[in-house]
């Protein structure tokens, strides 16, 4: 499913960790796979309250947590870089879909990173 939302289409999502040669960008990818997936799943399920939204961020949140292992198999991990540029692209995302009321903290509060 094609993203609909044109700020969306125009972001460059977790552009620090690209730059950044300690992240292999094959898991970069992954991850983006992942944001990608949430707004597709935004666009389609259409989450009419913070709590729906929170659903489908903290499932995205769970997948990317689960990336741990293969970026410590990869001599990286999910550090302080990561960390900010994986939160900015979620606030990027939310704010995006309208949700401007939502804390960062709570739209990615199942994080282990």
């Amino acid at each position: 499913m094609p993203i609909s939302n044109k700020e969306i289409n125009g972001y460059q999502f977790l552009s620090e960790m690209y730059d950044d040669g300690y992240f292999p960008n094959f898991l970069v990818d992954k991850i983006k796979t992942i944001l990608v997936e949430l707004c597709e799943s935004i666009e389609s399920q259409n989450p009419k309250s913070s709590s729906e939204l929170l659903s489908l961020t903290h499932a995205a949140t769970d997948r990317i947590n689960e990336l741990e292992e293969e970026f410590e198999d990869n001599h990286s991990e999910l550090e302080t870089v990561a960390r900010e540029d994986m939160a900015e692209s979620f606030e990027f995302i939310v704010r995006s879909y309208g949700f401007s009321d939502v804390e960062i903290e709570d739209v990615i509060a199942t994080r282990e990173w």
